[in-house]
């Protein structure tokens, strides 16, 4: 039986809770432990990240698909995954669990709950890239969950691992964490006045990768009924 909307939206909040305790977490951490140095630093970040992912969708897919993204809720509103009227529970639920999260995060270091961040992330390679990682990170979900859908845990944790890399703005890819990342004043911020422009980006990119791959690989009639 499928869980009922409250458990899923708790899920949600849970869920991206602890991603954003472990972005922010981890930098903090890195940061500390790197002595300057900001590739290792960033690599730290990157296996924390990706590591955590793997782990949060295997814990909450069963019960809410673990989306922890609005970019990912809305496209799987847009192929009919989830209905529009739970739609803006999931996205609040996401929100709030991602500020928490670096709340959380902020508390377990004895930083401030809430700073502002100054770190610029602005520029069209820097919003290209998030478009180009959102539009990864969907290609990847909507390639495995519909062929292979019990390697979606660990191909969206590796896509992550490698897109911290191969993008300019390190693959945000996520609206709740591009918001609640601007109030952190670390090693993972991003400058609020910054934000919109990645949303966007991302908002694009994971729309874009759904419209494809509803023609690349379209849902048989039979399990649309």
């Amino acid at each position: 039986m499928r869980p009922t909307l409250a458990r899923r939206v708790v899920a949600e909040f849970l869920g991206t809770l602890l991603l954003l305790a472990t972005v922010v977490g981890s930098g903090i951490m890195a940061e500390r432990l790197a002595g300057g140095n900001v590739a290792i630093a960033l690599l730290a970040n990157t296996i924390a990240t990706g590591a955590v992912l793997i782990a949060l969708i295997l814990t909450f897919g069963p019960i809410s698909g673990a989306h922890m993204n609005p970019a990912v809720t809305l496209a799987d509103a847009l192929a009919g995954g989830i209905a529009w009227r739970e739609t803006p529970l999931y996205i609040l639920a996401q929100l709030t669990g991602a500020v928490a999260g670096v709340a959380t995060a902020h508390a377990m270091f004895g930083h401030a709950i809430c700073t502002a961040s100054p770190h610029i992330r602005s520029g069209p390679a820097q919003l290209f890239s998030e478009f180009v990682a959102t539009f990864g990170l969907l290609a990847v979900i909507w390639g495995c969950h519909r062929a292979r859908p019990t390697a979606v845990p660990f191909a969206v944790g590796a896509y992550i691992t490698a897109a911290y890399w191969f993008t300019a703005s390190t693959s945000f890819a996520n609206p709740a964490v591009t918001l609640a990342r601007a109030a952190t004043d670390t090693f993972s911020g991003i400058r609020p006045v910054d934000t919109p422009g990645f949303i966007a980006a991302q908002i694009i990119g994971a729309l874009a990768a759904t419209l494809l791959f509803g023609w690349l690989q379209p849902v048989p009639d039979s399990a649309q009924e």
